[in-house]
């Protein structure tokens, strides 16, 4: 299947998600990475902020601030993503196509950070199929020492999702029932 078909099943997929399986599953996903060795060693931890039936980061942002890291969520600039930091729900608002971005000015501009990532469809190799923006490929091709770990739920995973030369595999990917590895 090409990246666009495999977007047009997911979605469709995901328009069936019931409250309650989302909050299930993202509970499942965020306690394997709020128990895992990476979050425990992060300092900071650069999160997408959750939209229309993605996986909820919310309790992973709760946990790191509670346990006083740093957090810092995209805004997309032009063709490029750019990271700021947030203390709270109250540093964001709708942005780029509705998604939740920080209104906030402080730039998050670690190198080293563990970055949650988020996408449409990922095989048990960690291709990714994200949006189609490539606003993660890009990232990831300039900040290459961040940690990452990409997050899905069950019914994301396909057979094998098609692989372009710029397109940048996150190290490990985390659905409520499995963990995979690059």
């Amino acid at each position: 299947m090409e990246k666009k078909e495999i977007r047009t099943l997911i979605f469709q997929k995901r328009a069936h998600l019931t409250e309650e399986l989302i909050r299930s599953d993202s509970h499942a996903i965020c306690r394997k990475i709020i128990d895992s060795e990476d979050f425990q060693k992060a300092e900071c931890i650069y999160v997408y902020m959750d939209y229309n039936g993605e996986v909820s980061t919310r309790e992973l942002i709760d946990e790191a601030w509670r346990q006083k890291k740093r957090v810092a969520a995209p805004k997309v600039t032009g063709a490029n993503m750019v990271y700021y930091y947030i203390h709270s729900y109250d540093d964001v608002a709708p942005g780029y196509f509705h998604i939740p971005e920080p209104v906030t000015t402080a730039q998050a501009l670690e190198e080293n950070a563990l970055l949650i990532v988020p996408g449409v469809a990922f095989d048990t190799a960690c291709h990714r199929c994200g949006y189609g923006k490539g606003f993660y490929d890009r990232y990831l091709n300039i900040h290459k020492k961040h940690r990452t770990i990409a997050i899905a739920f069950d019914f994301q995973l396909v057979g094998s999702v098609p692989s372009d030369a710029h397109d940048i595999l996150p190290q490990m990917l985390i659905t409520p029932t499995a963990s995979y590895f690059a």
